[in-house]
């Protein structure tokens, strides 16, 4: 999951006014063409669970609805909508007095979402492997090496959004849409912590299975794709849960 560097990021501050909200879209999440055809609510859905999976509101972080209206340039309904949806997906939770904020991960959720992930995204790798057209495997490590730029220029948020871009894209292959959309979910739980992992990380070493993953694709290995996935995810959550640990 993780690749050979992350570069140092500072970790959020906590507002003292929690009503000012700065959303912009991800390298990710551009408005691909056709996009302004989309519902006003669609389009906030999207970039504010964009901001979300890739941490630009922090976990724990509250924010006032008027704020988010105000940040996303739009509508209270729109805003209300994409909200609630959130809420339905674990993404954001209620704080009451108008105020929604990401939920701040407990050692017990990251265990959840280790076993959550390996057995969900396995699953997806092992059919993906059999199925993925060689072109798109190229595809896909041009993708990771993209990565490894953005890392290589302390670019955290497209490590971020690519990372995800990855993954997603592996998925898409495995011809199970109710998985894919489990693990996208999963996602949402637990991508706001990955900057505060950058924080406290700074530039040390992550080892990445992206590399073993692309070698089972290309060899139709399936077994050799979910041992790259399964250690992938593991070594990636463990991270996470020590970028959560205090330093006592």
């Amino acid at each position: 999951m993780f690749s050979s560097v992350i570069p140092s990021c500072k970790l959020p501050k906590k507002w003292k006014d929690p009503s000012p909200v700065t959303v912009s879209n991800p390298p990710s999440v551009q408005a691909a063409d056709g996009a302004a055809k989309q519902p006003a609510h669609e389009q906030v859905y999207q970039r504010l669970r964009a901001q979300i999976l890739f941490g630009e509101l922090a976990p724990g972080q509250a924010v006032t609805i008027q704020g988010l209206v105000d940040a996303l340039d739009s509508g209270m309904t729109p805003v209300r909508e994409a909200i609630r949806r959130l809420i339905s997906d674990g993404a954001l939770v209620f704080q009451g007095n108008r105020r929604v904020s990401v939920p701040e991960l407990r050692a017990e959720d990251i265990d959840e979402l280790v076993f959550a992930r390996k057995t969900i995204e396995c699953e997806l790798a092992r059919r993906a492997a059999t199925r993925i057209p060689r072109a798109e495997i190229d595809a896909l490590e041009q993708l990771d090496l993209t990565l490894d730029k953005a890392i290589a220029t302390g670019d955290v948020a497209g490590y971020l959004a690519l990372n995800y871009q990855f993954h997603t894209a592996l998925n898409q292959y495995a011809d199970a849409p109710i998985l894919a959309d489990l693990a996208d979910r999963l996602w949402l739980r637990f991508g706001p912590s990955l900057r505060v992992v950058c924080g406290r990380f700074g530039t040390q070493s992550f080892p990445d299975r992206h590399k073993d993953i692309l070698e089972g694709l290309r060899k139709k290995d399936a077994d050799l794709v979910v041992l790259a996935m399964e250690r992938d995810v593991l070594q990636g959550m463990e991270q996470v849960r020590a970028g959560l640990t205090p330093v006592i």
